[in-house]
């Protein structure tokens, strides 16, 4: 068997220079009181439907930021500090708007003063709309507002194997991510208003977890029971579309009783079955292909192969303007090249119920002294195992540094291990400590702070002509790209929508 070593040999300088990386950023916009901001997405902004950079999630509250593919990290940081910069602009030319700094929500309204993202009169702008309506009636609204970052990742001359042998180990230790730049300790008591929530009360506007390192990746977060029910195989891309496809076509009873549509006809969910589409499987990493228009993501998993992988576990930083850094993307990078080199054995049912358990110990407890983990069905302390990975990403910094120049990616592995013998010093604990002896224990209090510091740096920092213009013809050409995508459609929604979910779109399972 290939060892370690010898893998990481196998990595040329030329194949290392050839990493890409996107970021793909949601935030929602508020007022300066903290309260969720309940205005259209901005029309300065483009279409959220057609404008590449600049979009929306779950919420037209909810903007999400998106770059291009990068070659380095500083030009994907720069990218998003840029798109930053013009919309803070645009929403200081428009009033009194900001961007919330945190992932867990700022004071929210009731639940169907939220408002979902729309997205224009087409048959795919319909389509967003309504499975967003889906999520609202599945999960709560209230969850879809919680924020992250998506990091974008790939390496030249992957195979489908590559891919899902490094997703297997991803799975097996972002624990570590959670704990290193976990950031969401803490939350609004509006966010679960009437609900159970396990959390404790630090003050009468702050519920929290004092070990909690991102309660967006526990159990108030991205979950829901329906899809628990999944044990989806990450052994190779054949299982994998089959598990999804499975979820995609079985009926689900209780989606059922929540019907397609209600008695005057308007829509309630794309359809009934366990997932309307692929985009509502929650999970810590996705494997990825860029689509063409109109067609399914499984489809083109299926017939094209892995492209690259979505790294979904990261919490906002609100300690850094654009909510990330170079320092912590040079450690996705090298901890992602860690879960390649690694052995990756198959995954069991076993063992994926056991990686649920250890996320949602470490979201809710990660920095508790003496945390265990299981590994492999024996318990391990947290702290052992995460500096095992550390010390085993070292060589892997050095080979990055190497074939990119610069020191860049060991300081940031250096930064990575201090953190983790100074649990203080980790994003999670320093946000308590700030909203503890700042803030009087107030959540809401703290972030607004972070907001209006994150706004001001952002808008003094230096912006030309050029890159207002740049930002400003993008939103125009994504309204008239909308208008054209209107004007060509034909076929009535309903058909549209049947045909879309049709099992034959899903494409062919392929041997890998």
């Amino acid at each position: 068997m290939t060892s370690f070593d010898e893998r990481l040999r196998t990595l040329s300088p030329e194949r290392l220079k050839g990493i890409r990386r996107g970021i793909e950023k949601e935030s929602l916009r508020v007022h300066p009181d903290g309260h969720l901001a309940l205005t259209p997405h901005p029309a300065a902004l483009g279409s959220a439907l057609a404008n590449p950079s600049i979009t929306t999630d779950f919420s037209e509250s909810q903007i999400e930021l998106v770059t291009g593919a990068h070659r380095s990290v500083q030009a994907a940081i720069a990218e998003l500090t840029q798109i930053h910069q013009f919309v803070y602009r645009s929403l200081a030319q428009a009033g009194d708007e900001q961007l919330w700094v945190s992932s867990m929500p700022s004071i929210l309204p009731t639940d169907q003063d939220i408002p979902i993202g729309r997205y224009g009169t087409s048959n795919v702008g319909q389509a967003k709309s309504v499975y967003r309506i889906g999520l609202a009636n599945r999960y709560g609204p209230r969850m879809q507002t919680i924020s992250g970052i998506h990091y974008n990742w790939s390496l030249p001359g992957m195979s489908n194997e590559d891919y899902f042998s490094l997703i297997r180990n991803f799975r097996r230790q972002s624990f570590l991510l959670l704990l290193l730049f976990g950031a969401s300790p803490a939350v609004c008591p509006s966010f679960v208003a009437g609900q159970a929530h396990g959390l404790d009360t630090l003050s009468d506007r702050t519920l929290y977890l004092p070990y909690a390192t991102s309660l967006r990746m526990g159990r108030l977060g991205y979950q829901s029971d329906a899809q628990s029910s999944l044990s989806v195989s990450y052994n190779g891309l054949e299982g994998y579309g089959t598990s999804l496809q499975d979820a995609l076509t079985r009926s689900y009873p209780p989606y059922q009783t929540i019907g397609i549509q209600g008695p005057e006809g308007d829509y309630r969910q794309l359809s009934t079955t366990l997932l309307q589409i692929e985009n509502e499987f929650y999970g810590t990493i996705r494997p990825k292909r860029v689509i063409f228009p109109g067609e399914r993501p499984l489809h083109a998993l299926r017939e094209r192969g892995v492209e690259y992988v979505e790294v979904r576990c990261m919490d906002l930083n609100p300690f850094l303007p654009v909510g990330i850094d170079d320092s912590t993307a040079r450690f996705l990078d090298t901890f992602l090249l860690h879960c390649l080199l690694l052995d990756s054995p198959p995954d069991t049912p076993a063992e994926i119920a056991e990686l649920a358990r250890n996320q949602h110990r470490t979201a809710s407890r990660g920095r508790e002294p003496g945390l265990m983990l299981e590994r492999q069905g024996q318990e391990v302390v947290l702290t052992d195992w995460a500096r095992e990975i550390i010390h085993q990403c070292e060589p892997i910094a050095q080979a990055l540094d190497a074939a990119q120049g610069g020191t860049s990616h060991l300081q940031a592995w250096q930064s990575a291990l201090h953190a983790l013998n100074h649990p203080e010093t980790l994003p999670s604990a320093r946000v308590l400590a700030a909203l503890t002896q700042q803030h009087d224990k107030v959540y809401v209090d703290f972030v607004r702070e972070r907001s209006a510091q994150t706004q001001k740096t952002l808008l003094d920092a230096p912006w030309d002509a050029e890159q207002q213009a740049h930002f400003e013809h993008m939103a125009r050409e994504s309204i008239q790209e909308q208008a054209r995508i209107e004007a060509a459609d034909t076929m009535p929604f309903e058909i549209y929508r049947r045909e879309y979910l049709a099992t034959k779109r899903l494409g062919t399972a392929r041997k890998d």
